[in-house]
């Protein structure tokens, strides 16, 4: 159901998707409990989906619970941890709250690379995140060398036909269309 769930957000159909993952995360909690990875990773997809149709508050509310799950479950360092601060990260950005956000993401990209090295996917995703927001606050020189060194690790690691690293150049380019930079 969260493949599907998957699709129609691909389609652009939020509400759709958003009453799967809800009856997931009711079918989750009654058979595996609050805690359980699956359950909280339904959580999570179904906080993203409220998040993208504006109820930020809701989203943040419940990936702070995903994030509090997933530090019990696998620790502060764990690879499901840093992924659900990098989602929450996201969602307090969206709601204008700048430092807090680049606060988690640069301790998600320290921890990242320190455990798992600069070249991991997940470090280079939260990298380019932050670079996002360095841009959006004003540090433009930083975010764009930021940005440049994920498109260069992705290219190195991945190739340039992998779609993280069309990704991440596409967003380089839109840093060197800006004529603020």
């Amino acid at each position: 159901m969260l493949e599907f769930a998957d699709c129609l957000w691909a389609q652009g159909r939020l509400n759709a998707a958003r009453k799967l993952e809800e009856q997931v995360v009711a079918v989750r909690r009654l058979r595996l409990g609050e805690h359980h990875f699956d359950t909280l990773k339904a959580i999570g997809k179904l906080a993203v989906t409220m998040a993208a149709q504006g109820e930020l508050a809701e989203a943040q509310r419940l990936q702070e619970r995903v994030v509090s799950g997933m530090r019990t479950l696998y620790g502060e360092t764990g690879l499901e941890t840093l992924r659900a601060i990098n989602n929450l990260a996201g969602t307090i950005l969206a709601q204008g709250d700048c430092e807090a956000a680049r606060d988690l993401l640069e301790g998600v990209v320290a921890t990242s690379c320190h455990e798992y090295g600069e070249q991991h996917a997940e470090s280079l995703t939260a990298m380019s995140n932050l670079a996002s927001i360095l841009w959006r606050q004003g540090d433009r020189g930083e975010a764009y060398a930021l940005q440049q060194y994920v498109v260069d690790l992705r290219r190195r690691v991945n190739g340039d036909a992998d779609r993280a690293t069309h990704a991440a150049a596409e967003v380089l380019e839109i840093m060197e269309r800006d004529s603020r930079f």
